[in-house]
């Protein structure tokens, strides 16, 4: 009983490590503070938010962790726990709206963001000491404007307008990919489509020889066990017969037995066709014999 308890503990012990040394992953990539174009919440309503990355290569659960915009009280607002929507895919992201209206739902914080004024954010782990991120909102931040890394979960925090090259983009990549230079460099080196022709055809090819050896290799096996199965069922020794099967006649040995059965084979050729009759010879005939012409003697009694 006690080596279960000892078991069980340190599980638990480890999966609350893990998950520990998971969080600190977490990071705080995209503010707005005051919202009246932006995304709307579960509600329809209009709010400023908060967005977080998982820059894991793994997904993440963030119940228990804390949000707040006080210094003094890290465990402002944490985030509540039986919530399926708190486990975060890999590299993937989630919004809080700073609403101050927590009774709406796991992902409505208990404060707000105030426009025109320096707003402090920081992440706590679950210990409610450890900061894994903090971000100081700039108060120049002006209405539907955000405050972003320049990638998801790493660089340098620069305001997002919302234009065609500086996206605000709450639930998605911070760089947006509209365009892949390797599609185009190809598309400009083979404007006629003769490579990828090429390509699409080498691949095709490629499978089929694949599978005719495949196939090819299969049958063999298949041969080769039927054959040792076919030993074993009449007695055969396998070992032997397959030292046998590996072990060739060398070529002055075939070769010589090729000519005994020439020769074997080519010494009654010239008769096959041949019909001889011959006269059969016999001393003695009936015909001629004198035991026939004798006269038998009456027996007298």
């Amino acid at each position: 009983m006690k080596k279960k308890i000892l078991v069980l503990t340190l599980a638990l012990m480890t999966c609350v490590a893990a998950m520990a040394q998971g969080r600190k992953a977490l990071r705080i990539n995209e503010v707005m503070v005051d919202n009246t174009e932006s995304i709307v919440d579960d509600y329809g309503l209009h709010h400023g938010w908060i967005e977080l990355f998982n820059s894991n290569f793994g997904p993440l659960e963030i119940s228990s962790v804390y949000l707040t915009n006080d210094s003094t009280n890290p465990t402002k607002y944490p985030v509540p726990l039986g919530d399926v929507n708190t486990r975060i895919a890999k590299r993937q992201h989630v919004v809080f709206f700073a609403d101050g209206e927590p009774n709406k739902g796991t992902f409505h914080l208990n404060f707000t963001l105030t426009p025109g004024q320096d707003n402090w954010i920081g992440l706590y782990d679950a210990d409610g000491k450890t900061l894994i991120d903090q971000v100081v909102v700039p108060a120049a931040l002006t209405t539907n404007r955000s405050y972003a890394r320049s990638a998801d979960g790493v660089g340098d925090w620069a305001v997002r307008t919302g234009g065609a090259n500086d996206y605000i983009t709450p639930s998605s990549a911070n760089i947006i990919k509209d365009t892949n230079k390797k599609i185009e460099t190809f598309a400009e080196q083979d404007s006629h489509g003769f490579g990828m022709t090429m390509m699409a055809m080498g691949v095709v090819f490629s499978a089929l020889l694949v599978l005719c050896l495949c196939f090819y290799a299969i049958g063999k096996i298949g041969g080769s066990v039927a054959f040792f199965n076919k030993l074993r069922a009449r007695g055969v020794d396998v070992e032997q017969a397959r030292e046998a099967q590996i072990t060739h006649d060398s070529g002055e040995e075939i070769a010589a037995i090729v000519m005994a059965l020439h020769d074997h084979l080519e010494a009654h050729d010239r008769e096959n066709t041949v019909l001889t009759i011959n006269k059969v010879k016999r001393a003695y005939s009936p015909w001629s014999s004198k035991i026939y012409g004798l006269r038998e003697v009456p027996n007298r009694r």
